[in-house]
């Protein structure tokens, strides 16, 4: 615990954002190890990146190492998250917020006005992170999650107008 605190207290470049790359999918599979109890696979990134066509996916840099990702599906007016993650290395650094912002910022950008997502019902620190970028709680899917029937907290947001700050 005390190597994370040291970590996070040392000073690293700002984000650059980009596309997710094919070649992005191992580094982006050690996150969703980290991040989640069941990992999405390298083979769905894949079949997301080229066979999906709502499908948009971004990459967080910091120093040239990929931090984290995002993903959603666009589909009309409407973004559905799918999965977002930062490094545990890059954790407590406020990094969410702004991954969250950019993929705001990027749905309203491809025509949308509000944005979706599910989180763990005990996933109190995403809820509140959430929370803080404008989502509001909508309701529960009961025993969304296959590998503890936990419950999903459904949230949304109206994304702000293009010409606003994300």
């Amino acid at each position: 615990m005390e190597d994370r605190k040291w970590e996070r207290e040392q000073p690293i470049g700002a984000p650059i954002f980009r596309m997710m790359r094919l070649d992005d999918i191992p580094l982006i599979c050690e996150i969703e190890q980290e991040a989640f109890t069941t990992p999405w696979s390298a083979g769905a990134f894949h079949n997301e990146l080229t066979s999906n066509h709502f499908a948009h996916y971004i990459v967080m840099m910091i120093d040239g190492v990929v931090a984290g990702y995002a993903g959603m599906w666009l589909i009309m007016d409407e973004a559905h998250v799918t999965n977002i993650a930062i490094s545990g290395k890059y954790r407590g650094r406020k990094l969410g917020e702004v991954l969250v912002m950019q993929m705001q910022h990027k749905a309203r950008s491809l025509g949308a006005v509000r944005m979706t997502l599910e989180v763990r019902a005990s996933n109190f620190i995403a809820q509140r992170l959430y929370d803080k970028m404008g989502f509001k709680y909508v309701g529960v899917r009961k025993g969304y999650y296959t590998d503890n029937n936990e419950d999903a907290i459904i949230m949304w947001a109206e994304l702000p107008e293009q010409d606003q700050p994300a």
